[in-house]
């Protein structure tokens, strides 16, 4: 594989702080694939119950997650990302297989995941790289919310559970040694992540 400084690229980060335009368009601008890890999630939650995987649905019973407290719904959804790691190294392993770059972006990336991935990847003689977004501003990602989803109306408290979020994977990133990115700007995005990942 030529033109990138990664076979595969994890993009991590909380929901509604633009993962999937960036891994589009570094995508785009390098020829590669997206793999977007939220169908991944979709399709391990449709195969299995919350009989024998109870970890992966946590929220099967919680239609409104407005109506917890915000650190209950992070620890909830730090707790699904954990139970998901092993999906995510299958899909990894998969794209190890394949001579062509790609870009796996999705809110349930780990960076203790992105971390065994990158190993894997050094262990068969490919280049995974990671790179975690933050946005700590939840006015910020409530904006976002409605520029995207303008139906569903102001989602204030989702998007305090994203800002909790992206804190959590921005601090686990740092201690696995994994860029984190600030969103904002937007239009310098692309190039700051290009300088993060060397």
């Amino acid at each position: 594989m030529t033109g990138t400084s990664w076979d595969i690229l994890l993009v991590g980060g909380a929901s509604g702080i633009g993962k999937s335009r960036l891994a589009a368009r570094l995508a785009a601008e390098h020829t590669a694939f997206v793999v977007e890890f939220d169908d991944v999630v979709s399709a391990v939650e449709a195969m299995t119950t919350a009989e024998h995987h109870p970890a992966v649905h946590h929220f099967d019973d919680i239609p409104d997650p407005s109506g917890l407290a915000v650190d209950e719904v992070l620890d909830l959804q730090i707790a699904t990302a954990r139970a998901l790691e092993p999906a995510v190294l299958g899909v990894v392993d998969n794209r190890l297989t394949v001579d062509a770059p790609a870009v796996i972006e999705g809110d349930y990336l780990t960076p203790a995941v992105a971390a065994t991935a990158i190993n894997r990847g050094a262990g068969s003689g490919r280049r995974v790289r990671a790179v975690f977004l933050h946005e700590e501003d939840p006015d910020r990602i409530t904006a976002n919310y409605a520029s995207r989803e303008p139906g569903n109306g102001e989602q204030r408290h989702r998007a305090q559970v994203s800002a909790a979020y992206s804190h959590w994977l921005a601090a686990q990133a740092t201690h696995h040694g994994l860029p984190v990115v600030p969103c904002r700007p937007w239009n310098t995005l692309a190039a700051r992540v290009g300088q993060a990942l060397g």
